[in-house]
């Protein structure tokens, strides 16, 4: 009688371990990609400080919000945020870039007249595409954004 016994349990062993390990494999999976969510976080404000440092500095004339070929310039504050974001962002292999120009909104415009005091914020948008939970727990882009206020220097 006790070896028909174990013999009809063996199988159900196998079922609760395929349910724990699915239960343990989605919860680390979770851990690490709510991880890497609030790392990209982080370097979305890294990256519009970055930005608004160089742009609320002392210079004549301004830094403009991009390179363009008849400013002297090398790089704008936006050129300097996007050039952040690409070195430091975690996508899970996206072909794309992370970030375009149209992430990136610098205010005010234009500070060439810009006086001392006035202020300058330039806020970061990215949309972060879950690798695993997106397919199994139905968590579509989470839009992160990071914005950062300086006074002109």
């Amino acid at each position: 009688m006790k070896k028909r016994s174990l013999q009809n349990e063996r199988g159900a062993t196998m079922v609760e371990f395929a349910i724990i390990v699915a239960l343990l494999l989605t919860i680390v999976f979770g851990i690490i990609e709510f991880s890497v969510l609030l790392y990209n976080k982080h370097m979305l404000t890294n990256a519009s400080r970055e930005g608004a440092r160089a742009g609320v500095v002392m210079r004549v004339p301004r830094l403009p919000d991009t390179y363009t070929m008849s400013s002297g310039d090398k790089v704008g504050v936006k050129d300097i945020v996007l050039i952040y974001c690409q070195q430091h962002l975690v996508t899970f292999g996206d072909s794309g870039e992370p970030l375009d120009y149209d992430d990136i909104d610098v205010v005010p415009d234009d500070r060439t007249g810009a006086e001392f005091g006035d202020e300058l914020v330039v806020t970061v948008t990215f949309d972060f595409d879950f690798l695993v939970l997106d397919n199994l727990a139905g968590l579509g882009p989470i839009t992160l954004t990071a914005e950062t206020r300086m006074k002109m220097e």
